[in-house]
């Protein structure tokens, strides 16, 4: 058995889930043809839980659920969304809950990063737009078929620390659109619909986490540019920023959906496998959360101002 006291930024998604058995757990996870999303799936897959990705196609996502049951030889589907499509998006929800399956753990794992200034099908900025209006949409929509009791785990990151949410200029229209200050808002945006969706679910039990995964070599870095690489190279030589492995970067949204020891924390940001440390200093350090992307208030904010983005109100789910 593994010393869970001893997780940290190498531990793999095997790892966290050593000894912990999932079978019966419904578990779906949005963009798992790649990346983090089809070794967290393939992971849980392999501990007995039933997990469905999503893909933009289901085309596409047939030989990531091909390859997992090959290996894992259990239960895996593939249902097409497309996050930065509010037609997808409900359509998405629509099929989920009309089946009479309940999802035990959510995670929205999907999301793209520092790409070119673009629009969503529905106008929105593309990284806003994509990383959080679309998993709002998406996880507010298919909220009755989560099951009491479950978790939500929605990927947030360190670079968060790159810009809070503009409230005043969410589309970046004011200020010009800058490529890493839009995806750190989105990713603002993700650790603070983790804290108001956490309160809104308490009725139900339901916690909601937030998770920094790490810096991980997957197909989110396609937009980089051979200058963005070479931004992190002073961080890396410094230690400041470490690059993981795949496994090692699946491992804490793993840890946040399924760790009995973090039950009750419910809103917490997390980092390598642990509830990170707020730092009020704003200091750059991909351990720890800054207080913004945690403000309740803000949170209840950026909740409110979704809603009216995108038209609908969610007062209960």
């Amino acid at each position: 058995m593994v010393d869970r006291s001893a997780f940290g930024a190498k531990t793999t998604a095997d790892e966290v889930l050593d000894g912990i058995d999932l079978s019966g757990t419904s578990v779906l996870i949005t963009g798992g043809t790649s990346g983090l999303g089809a070794e967290t799936a393939r992971a849980m897959a392999a501990k007995g839980a039933e997990v469905t990705i999503t893909a933009r196609t289901e085309a596409k996502g047939q030989a990531t659920v091909d390859q997992i049951k090959a290996s894992a030889g259990k239960t895996i589907s593939v249902e097409a969304l497309e996050l930065g499509s509010a037609k997808s998006v409900r359509a998405f929800a629509e099929r989920i809950n009309s089946g009479d399956r309940k999802i035990d753990l959510l995670i929205n794992n999907a999301g793209i990063m520092a790409c070119a200034e673009a629009t969503t099908e529905d106008g929105f900025e593309m990284q806003f737009g994509t990383n959080h209006l679309g998993h709002f949409l998406m996880t507010c929509l298919i909220a009755p078929s989560l099951a009491d009791g479950g978790r939500v785990v929605i990927l947030s990151s360190s670079a968060h620390q790159m810009s809070d949410v503009m409230f005043d200029d969410i589309d970046m229209k004011k200020g010009g659109y800058e490529r890493w200050k839009s995806y750190g808002q989105s990713k603002t945006a993700n650790a603070l619909f983790a804290v108001e969706l956490n309160k809104r679910l308490a009725v139900r039990n339901i916690e909601v986490f937030s998770v920094h995964p790490g810096v991980i070599g997957t197909g989110l870095t396609k937009h980089l540019r051979i200058r963005d690489f070479l931004m992190f190279i002073p961080l890396m030589l410094t230690g400041a920023v470490k690059r993981k492995s795949v496994p090692a970067g699946a491992a804490t949204q793993c840890f946040a959906g399924t760790a009995p020891e973090i039950a009750g924390r419910g809103g917490s940001f997390l980092a390598d496998c642990k509830i990170a440390e707020i730092s009020p200093e704003k200091k750059r350090d991909m351990t720890v959360v800054w207080p913004y992307a945690i403000d309740p208030e803000a949170a209840e904010r950026l909740w409110s101002l979704s809603e009216d983005l995108l038209g609908e109100k969610f007062a209960q789910l």
